[in-house]
Order: C-alpha cells, then sequence, then structure tokens
C-alpha cells in the first residue's frame, strides 16, 4: 500500500457555485410553476455540500470510496470533491514519544533503568492508516521495544577500549535506536528524525554496589598513571647520575634508592624524610 496524491478542486470556487445553485432554486421553487427544476436544484446543491472539507497545514486526508482508497490530499485549504468519499485526517507534523523509565538488563546482565526519547512524523499517510490499526499507538509500543532491545545489546560500561557501552557512546548508542525504529516503523509511513536516551541509571538494587565498583575503578586508573609517572622519574634519576658520574651506586643501593623513590612519589601521604647522620655506607 503506497500513497497516492489526489489533487481535488479548490473549494471556494465550488462554494460559491453551491451558494448560486440554491439561491436560484429558491428562487424557482416561489414560482408555483418551476417546483420542477427548482426542488431538484436545490437538492443537487445541499448533496454537493456534503464534498466540502478543509485541509489544515501539515495534513493530509486519506480519502475513501466504499473502503477503496482512492487517494490522499494533502493542499491546506478548502477542497471539494465527491461527497461519497469519506476522508480520514492524518497528521503531518513532527511529533515527540517519550517513554518511561523501562528496566531491563544490559549486556552483562546487571538492571539497569533506561528512558528514550523519539521524535517522529508520519510521511505515507495510507500506510499508516491502512497497514496498521492506530499508527501512534504501534510509534510507542515498537518504541519501548526497540528501547529494551537497544539496552540488552550493549553494558551499561565500557570495559575495553574498543567496546562501545551505553553511558560513554551516547551518539553511536542512539544512531543504532534510530535505525533499529526506523525498521520496525517503516511499514507504518513513519520516518524516525531522531531517537536518544534521556534516563540511563543502574537499577536502585544494585546502584551502590555498582557506584563502589567504579568508585574502585577509577582508584585502580589513577593508581596505574601514578606508579607509570613514578617509574618514569626514578628512570630519569638514575640515567641522571650515570651521566654525571659524580656519585657510583652499587646495585644494592640504587635497589634501596629506586625504593625510596618510588614510596615517595606513589604514596598517597606525605612522607616523613630521615636525616642519615653517618657516613654514605653506614
Amino acid at each position: 500500500m503506497q500513497e497516492k496524491i489526489l489533487n481535488s478542486p479548490a473549494g471556494i470556487p465550488a462554494l460559491l457555485m453551491i451558494i448560486t445553485g440554491i439561491l436560484v432554486s429558491l428562487g424557482l421553487i416561489i414560482g408555483p410553476h418551476l417546483l420542477s427544476v427548482g426542488i431538484p436544484l436545490l437538492l443537487i446543491s445541499l448533496f454537493a455540500c456534503g464534498g466540502l472539507f478543509t485541509v489544515q497545514p501539515n495534513q493530509g486526508r486519506v480519502l475513501q470510496l466504499f473502503g477503496r482508497y482512492v487517494g490522499t490530499e494533502r493542499n491546506p485549504g478548502l477542497r471539494i470533491t465527491n461527497p461519497f468519499y469519506t476522508r480520514t485526517a492524518v497528521s503531518l507534523r513532527v511529533r515527540n514519544f517519550e517513554s518511561s523509565k523501562l528496566k531491563v538488563n544490559d549486556l552483562d546482565g546487571n538492571p539497569i533503568e533506561i528512558a528514550a526519547v523519539v521524535v517522529w512524523q508520519v510521511v505515507d499517510t495510507a500506510q499508516a492508516v491502512f497497514q496498521v490499526d492506530d499508527y501512534a499507538d504501534f510509534v510507542e509500543i515498537q518504541s519501548e521495544a526497540a528501547i529494551r532491545s537497544l539496552a540488552s545489546s550493549y553494558p551499561y560500561d565500557q570495559h575495553d577500549d574498543d567496546q562501545i557501552a551505553l553511558r560513554s557512546h551516547a551518539d553511536k548508542v542512539a544512531d543504532h535506536l534510530a535505525r533499529e525504529l526506523q525498521e520496525r516503523l517503516s511499514d507504518a509511513g513513519v520516518q524516525v528524525l531522531e531517537a536518544r536516551i534521556t534516563h540511563l541509571a543502574y537499577a536502585p538494587e544494585i546502584a551502590h554496589a555498582m557506584l563502589q565498583r567504579q568508585q574502585a575503578s577509577a582508584i585502580i586508573a589513577a593508581r596505574t598513571k601514578i606508579v607509570e609517572g613514578a617509574v618514569g622519574m626514578v628512570h630519569m634519576a638514575l640515567e641522571e647520575l650515570d651521566k654525571q658520574g659524580q656519585i657510583e651506586l652499587d646495585e644494592e643501593r640504587k635497589a634501596a634508592m629506586v625504593s625510596n623513590l618510588l614510596v615517595v612519589l606513589c604514596s598517597d601521604r606525605g612522607t616523613q624524610p630521615v636525616v642519615n647522620t653517618g657516613t654514605l655506607h653506614n
């Protein structure tokens, strides 16, 4: 089922003709010898009034004749067509649908809460009316189904550098959601303009545990950077001492120096200096 554009005649000239026909028929009815002409003309004029209809901006009128699809009128204003046509209004305006907070499991099996907003509009009125029972309700149901499918396709947090996660790759996840929604809604004559996650959080029963895990991961990552920097600084200090050649250290004292420097650089608290009052070796 594909939409057919129907260019029906403008309604203003037809309305003027109908008014003229009614006035003429009333004048003929007044004359006693012209009833046979005036009454049929009046009935025809009144019957033609049933063919007048209006089309608002960004609206389509789906026309049917005894259950057969005739076409869609998109030209705004007053139009006229066959009075036997039934006319169904379909909005072509851009609409928003915001889902409720859905509780689903992510790729790792963790329960999360997720919600999204979908921006859509009808582009094919014939498919919207005849392919599904209620296209607006169809959009809502399919949107929630797509959101659930999306949440189970990605983890909440990123574990590897190449892995896509719900929290860290918002744009890529939004593109995936929009593509999946378009595949689900194309048969209903609906075009998805944008889809984006508006709410994302761990479920309340595991939120505290996951927060502790995130904090631990952040501490480990920070410590890793600190250790890498400390090792580099110790290596640089030993190289500078070797270049200057003023102080020669054996392997044991180099190890002691490395240990002390690492303690000073990696400690999360201020270290207390110890003054050596003896000789170099005692």
